[in-house]
């Protein structure tokens, strides 16, 4: 009975793809007219479609000539609305042409899905009227997010905590830095909030209460050396960011030498936003396969959602000295049934100088073979050759990376597995050049 089994699955397997196809072809068929159309225009010119009638409840404006001149266009397969639902994170390829540089490819975003989009919208209408519904634009001035005003200097701790995971527990250096380097207006430089417009402010609160990524990418941008994608510019409510490549999970089955060069980088990645000579520590909450990317030319991989990533002044926990702040704070392995999961406590985050949070969530989400993804077991270096799997010193530093057993083992562990992955590293590249 059990022989059949395989059979009936495959069977299965077939029929579901059948199923899919036709589907597809049916969906096709009763949107002809609706397919003709999406050829033939370029929504990103459209106001409603891109919500910049919902300005100020947007992420900014500094790239809408952009979009209204039609510099922007989605590629083929983003022209087709009907595949949307397909699309739950609202991200698009599209193509973004200059006349003396030529086209290029970029990434929009809308931040988030369709219904998280709907539900800040009754969020803000809420708050201004106590009704779900309402004109949003009138609703703003009269939220929290219009409150801050042209009379408060700066942008306080107290203001803004807890909003979101870039602001859990932000510092008076950390907001001035995020002020100062606010790409959505024409002055920017200053961490004055009186220096921006009421739209302009409003824009930069709503930004970080709903997906604080944009100021990420501009706080900590890729020209000063961060890991992150480049933020171009923003048009009502879609985001447009630098294309880096091919995601991470792409490399799950590429050549031995490119997966050690790519843990290699990841290592690099959790060292570099753990320890800097600026003293914030960003923390990767989300670490999965499709939260990176590799770029085709340099082979750079870059962090391309920055949505839940936490910052936390060292500096700061230095002066104010919370309980065990000087204490290392280990992240604790727990077992778990979905895919791409971590343990972490914010707070200590927030309170603690040494932490080992990203070297934990690269070696067990990505590296090791606790990790998994898409059905998926084993992580980005499985099966290794023969004589380093002998050697066995590879497995027992990612087995002590995701889960110590001894006390504070996971800082040794990733400190050697760096030097570890860069002589291997080294080495395939010289082996590859004879």
């Amino acid at each position: 009975m059990l022989r059949f089994l395989p059979l009936k699955l495959g069977r299965l397997y077939r029929c579901l793809k059948i199923l899919l196809v036709v589907g597809l072809f049916v969906i096709l068929l009763m949107n002809t007219h609706n397919l003709f159309a999406s050829f033939q225009k370029n929504e990103l010119t459209d106001r409603r479609f891109i919500n910049l009638n919902k300005c100020p409840a947007c992420f900014g404006t500094s790239w809408c000539r952009k979009f209204m001149n039609g510099q922007v266009s989605f590629e083929t397969w983003g022209r087709l609305r009907f595949l949307d639902v397909f699309n739950v994170k609202n991200v698009y390829f599209a193509q973004y042409g200059e006349p003396r540089e030529g086209t290029r490819r970029v990434v929009l975003k809308r931040l988030g899905s369709n219904q998280e989009l709907a539900e800040i919208d009754q969020k803000i209408c809420k708050r201004a009227t106590g009704r779900p519904r309402c004109d949003l634009v009138q609703a703003m001035y009269k939220t929290e997010f219009a409150r801050i005003n042209g009379d408060v200097r700066l942008l306080t701790p107290e203001v803004v905590e807890g909003w979101s995971d870039l602001v859990h527990c932000p510092s008076q250096r950390l907001l001035d830095r995020v002020v100062r380097r606010y790409a959505e207006t024409k002055d920017s430089g200053s961490f004055l909030l009186k220096n921006l417009k009421d739209t302009e402010r409003m824009q930069l609160l709503m930004t970080l209460a709903f997906n604080p990524e944009p100021l990420v990418l501009q706080s900590f941008p890729s020209d000063e050396g961060w890991p992150f994608a480049k933020y171009l510019g923003a048009c009502g409510r879609v985001v447009a960011v630098n294309y880096v490549g091919e995601e991470l999970w792409s490399f799950y089955n590429a050549p031995w030498e490119k997966r050690v060069d790519l843990a290699r980088q990841l290592m690099d990645i959790a060292e570099q936003l753990t320890n800097n000579d600026f003293e914030f520590a960003l923390y990767l909450l989300d670490v999965s396969f499709d939260n990176f990317a590799v770029g085709p030319r340099d082979g750079k991989v870059i962090v391309v959602d920055a949505e839940n990533v936490l910052v936390a002044d060292k500096r700061l926990i230095k002066q104010n000295k919370p309980e065990k702040y000087d204490v290392w704070y280990e992240s604790r392995f727990e077992e778990c049934d979905r895919e791409a999961c971590l343990s972490f406590s914010k707070d200590s985050l927030c309170s603690r100088v040494t932490v080992d949070h990203n070297y934990y969530a690269v070696c067990q989400n990505l590296l090791s073979r606790y990790a998994t993804w898409r059905g998926t077991t084993g992580g980005l270096l499985h099966d290794p050759p023969a004589h380093i799997a002998k050697d066995g010193q590879l497995e027992t530093l990612l087995d002590e990376c995701t889960k110590p057993k001894k006390q504070y083992g996971r800082f040794q562990a990733a400190k050697e597995l760096r030097e570890y992955l860069t002589q291997l590293a080294t080495a395939l590249s010289s082996a590859t050049a004879r």
